[in-house]
C-alpha cells in the first residue's frame, strides 16, 4: 500500500523531544515544538510551543507562539502570543496579541502593535506625554 505524500503546502511538525539539547539556530516553514532544550535562534514560519519541560535560551520568532517553559530572549509573534501559567519569560516580547494566564511569570517589556504595524498607545503613555510649553507672551489679552 502506498504511504499517502505530503503536500508542499503542508507545513511539518519539528519536534526537540525531552532529554534532547540543541545548540545552534534552527528555522523552519512549518512548526516548532520544544520539549527539551534550545540554545539559539528559533524560527517557524506557522508557529513555535515551548511545552512545559521545554527551555530556550535565545531568541523566538514566528507567526504564533504557545509558551508553557522557559525562555531566555526576546520572543516575536507575529500574530498572537499565548503565555501559559507555567511559564517563566527573561527578555522582551512582541505581539498583535498577548494572552497573560494568572500563574505566568514574564520579566521584561511588551510591545504590542495593532494590524496596521502601528504600535498601541496606552491611554497612561497619552497622559504622560510631554506638552508644548507656552510661549511668553502668547497668553490671552
Amino acid at each position: 500500500m502506498a504511504k499517502p505524500e505530503h503536500s508542499p503546502n503542508e507545513a511539518a511538525i519539528s519536534l526537540v523531544a525531552p532529554g534532547t539539547k540543541i545548540v545552534g539556530d534552527c528555522e523552519t516553514d512549518g512548526t516548532i515544538r520544544v520539549e527539551g532544550r534550545v540554545e539559539g535562534t528559533l524560527k517557524a514560519g506557522k508557529s513555535i510551543v515551548v511545552g512545559r519541560s521545554g527551555e530556550v535560551v535565545g531568541d523566538i520568532v514566528t507567526q504564533d507562539c504557545v509558551i508553557s517553559g522557559r525562555v531566555s530572549g526576546n520572543v516575536t509573534a507575529e500574530s498572537r502570543l499565548e503565555l501559559q501559567s507555567t511559564c517563566d519569560i527573561q527578555g522582551e516580547i512582541r505581539s498583535r496579541r498577548v494572552q497573560l494566564d494568572e500563574g505566568a511569570r514574564f520579566n521584561g517589556q511588551v510591545h504590542m502593535e495593532d494590524s496596521s504595524g502601528s504600535r498601541v498607545v496606552k491611554p497612561a503613555e497619552k497622559a504622560a506625554a510631554p506638552q508644548a510649553a507656552p510661549q511668553p507672551g502668547a497668553g490671552p489679552n
